[in-house]
């Protein structure tokens, strides 16, 4: 990483590999079992674009995003979307223009009347679309109440050939919960929800309600399509590791200076730490503008072969590490998080010390920090 102060580096063969793992716990219960790789949030801050095409080629039947100008952009980046290779976007506003989603192939989701009528009026041909239900978690989606008229009106709409319903979808509340009762439960009116479906005369080929902890830990929820987030990018969605995944985000930076300083010292705002004795302080070029979270009291990184604290506040562009009587020189290279092989915090390690998940960890890493990407799949 020379000549540049911090990097993202992204393991292509990891997604791959992370993908595979997912694929098999789903064929365990299904051995017809599909997946979606999610990767909304810009690939949860890995790069959707590379990050969709290693789970392409490791085997992704889907991908999935949020939003419909997300999945443009894939798109538009050279990824299809195909009814048999489909990308698919659930989280949008039926006022809202989804006419270059739909015009690229794209499938929606249909949570309400409202979303289902936006798409007949923005539909110049018949479209894919997947109806979605609440089944506990209380976010997108219709009502149970609602349910039956949707799959009415939308059984209709395929009669008269305007849609096609494809998917079936819910989405898990607890699934990273060991018996959380909530799952079953959420089974349960899925399966209902499907009868109503078919009652409806629609035969949506996938059914998908497992997120990655469903996928891993609930098999009463694989159904034909397992809708992976987390699990793709080697980050466990329990508060203990998922054996066989592989963080695929590692985060470096250089140390921008060395000082030697006093016992006494104060470091960063509020002067909230000093040093207990004459150490050396390293600045790192890194803050919270790109991503490091403020509040993560007690975080690490590995520098100069071993962990050491976080001294005081992160600042917006810039951290402080103390390193003892240790030889630390600028240019030095930080390991703030990576797979953990080397001895370095992992994303995990990082989460618990900011109260808070690995997902939010690596999906905050903003933009100021480069992406460099590896593995087979990096050339492409």
């Amino acid at each position: 990483m020379d000549n540049i102060r911090a990097e993202a580096v992204i393991d292509l063969d990891a997604v791959r590999h992370n993908v595979q793992v997912l694929l098999a716990a789903a064929r365990r219960t299904n051995p017809a079992a599909a997946l979606m790789a999610v990767v909304k949030a810009d690939g949860y801050g890995h790069g959707a674009v590379p990050v969709a095409r290693a789970a392409r080629e490791a085997g992704a039947t889907a991908l999935g995003v949020a939003t419909p100008g997300e999945a443009v952009a894939l798109i538009e980046a050279g990824i299809v979307s195909t009814p048999e290779q489909p990308i698919v976007a659930w989280l949008w506003v039926p006022d809202e223009d989804i006419r270059p989603a739909l015009t690229a192939g794209v499938q929606l989701a249909i949570s309400s009347r409202a979303h289902l009528d936006a798409v007949l009026q923005a539909a110049r041909s018949q479209v894919a679309v997947h109806l979605k239900i609440d089944t506990g978690l209380g976010r997108g989606g219709a009502t149970p109440a609602d349910f039956a008229e949707l799959t009415r009106l939308a059984a209709r709409a395929e009669q008269d050939g305007r849609v096609r319903v494809v998917g079936l979808m819910s989405h898990l509340a607890c699934a990273d919960e060991p018996d959380d009762q909530s799952v079953p439960e959420q089974i349960a009116r899925f399966d209902r929800a499907a009868a109503e479906a078919g009652a409806a005369g629609l035969t949506p080929a996938w059914r998908h309600l497992a997120n990655t902890p469903g996928t891993l830990a609930w098999p009463g929820a694989t159904y034909d399509l397992v809708r992976c987030g987390i699990g793709v990018y080697g980050i466990s969605p329990f508060d203990v590791p998922v054996p066989g995944l592989v963080p695929a985000m590692t985060l470096r930076a250089r140390v921008a200076l060395t000082k030697r300083v006093p016992a006494g010292q104060g470091v960063s705002y509020g002067l909230r730490y000093r040093t207990t004795a004459e150490t050396t302080l390293a600045l790192v070029p890194v803050g919270y503008a790109d991503g490091i979270p403020r509040t993560a009291a007690g975080a690490q990184v590995f520098l100069a072969g071993s962990r050491r604290p976080i001294a005081g506040r992160i600042a917006m562009d810039q951290f402080v590490v103390d390193c003892g009587d240790d030889q630390v020189a600028p240019g030095d290279e930080v390991l703030i998080f990576g797979t953990g092989e080397r001895g370095e915090p992992t994303a995990a390690d990082w989460a618990g010390a900011d109260a808070t998940i690995g997902y939010e960890i690596v999906t905050r890493i903003g933009p100021r920090i480069p992406r460099r990407y590896v593995g087979r799949s990096a050339a492409e």
